[in-house]
């Protein structure tokens, strides 16, 4: 049987974890390594639960992180036995859903449809809020439905992407969106592949992180990127703070540029993980955790906005429309006032 590993790292995620954890269990992912940080909202028990059901390996990661939690915790995967005995492996956050849409839309599909890849870069196809103020219990893949179109020539941050590789020991460390410390001896047996089986070489070898704009990445598979949520899940995530660095950088800079509207796409809803998440529910301990989780994302969502400054950024939320998709012309106008654009 291949093995494919998932890594991921959280923090009061409660609320929407069985959910994700449904979908990637569904889409093939055999195993999972997951790392929390100092959660408050009881995500780090639901993990213990589900550690003890056999569903994942939970690995507590407490402060402080120089670095940030989740440079913290790929350090710490490194080493790990189950990254030893993965055949394939990928970073994930649990706002990123992977949807493939070739086959029965699971990992072995995708390899089937790619054959002789050894590295494949998931592009974030970004989901906007769609104008939903208020936090729901629904998936979010049921919830937000309108997203970016499939070729978008500005921001570049917007067509970064997460890698799906194999561990054959080309690359030497773990990094947030692709293997890191090539060898260069087994460097040009590499062979990536993006998401509509297009070759890629040069720099997506050794240190790329986003995909060409202008281009459509997504004919076999895409990464959801469900970066904002409601405008509640919003304020919450910006209290969170950022997972890859020590500060908070979420302002209404991040929400414009992530909140494409553009064009509807439900292709993530054909894989049925109905029957992962009833059975994840089924067990009235994680089913209780779960409610506590919400009952704690509302109560924290009404203390964070007695705050003035907390109460501002919700009212332009509110607001502002939908992020405009901006045409290859526009963007080129932007690229020529400084560096050259970056495909």
């Amino acid at each position: 049987m291949t093995r494919f590993l998932a890594i991921t790292c959280v923090k009061d995620e409660g609320a929407g974890l069985l959910d994700w954890l449904a979908h990637h269990r569904a889409v093939g992912f055999t195993d999972f390594l997951v790392f929390s940080n100092d959660c408050r909202d009881g995500t780090d028990r639901m993990l213990d639960r589900m550690q003890d059901l056999g569903l994942l390996t939970h690995l507590p990661n407490p402060g402080p992180w120089p670095k940030g939690p989740q440079w913290a915790a790929l350090r710490r995967a490194d080493d790990h036995p189950l990254l030893v005995v993965a055949d394939w492996v990928m970073f994930l956050d649990v706002d990123e859903y992977v949807n493939i849409h070739t086959g029965a839309r699971r990992l072995p599909d995708l390899l089937a449809a790619l054959p002789g890849a050894t590295a494949i870069p998931l592009t974030w196809r970004m989901f906007g809020n769609a104008g939903v103020i208020g936090a729901n219990d629904r998936p979010v893949t049921e919830t937000f439905t309108r997203c970016a179109p499939a070729v978008l020539h500005w921001p570049w941050r917007a067509l970064m992407f997460k890698t799906l590789f194999r561990n054959d020991g080309t690359y030497g460390r773990l990094g947030v969106h692709r293997p890191r410390a090539p060898d260069q001896s087994r460097l040009p047996d590499a062979r990536w592949v993006d998401g509509s089986g297009t070759p890629l070489g040069g720099a997506y070898l050794t240190s790329r992180v986003f995909s060409d704009l202008g281009r459509d990445p997504y004919g076999l598979v895409q990464l959801n990127h469900y970066a904002l949520g409601s405008m509640e899940d919003y304020i919450l995530k910006c209290a969170r703070g950022r997972a890859n660095r020590a500060a908070a950088g979420f302002d209404m800079g991040y929400w414009v540029e992530r909140n494409f509207s553009a064009c509807e796409d439900r292709s993530i809803l054909q894989l049925d993980s109905g029957a992962e998440r009833a059975a994840l529910l089924a067990d009235p301990v994680l089913a209780g955790l779960l409610a506590a989780a919400r009952d704690w994302r509302r109560a924290r969502f009404q203390t964070l906005m007695q705050e003035e400054e907390v109460r501002a950024l919700f009212g332009r939320l509110m607001l502002t429309p939908p992020s405009r998709v901006l045409t290859a012309e526009e963007a080129r106008q932007i690229w020529a006032q400084g560096r050259p654009s970056p495909g």
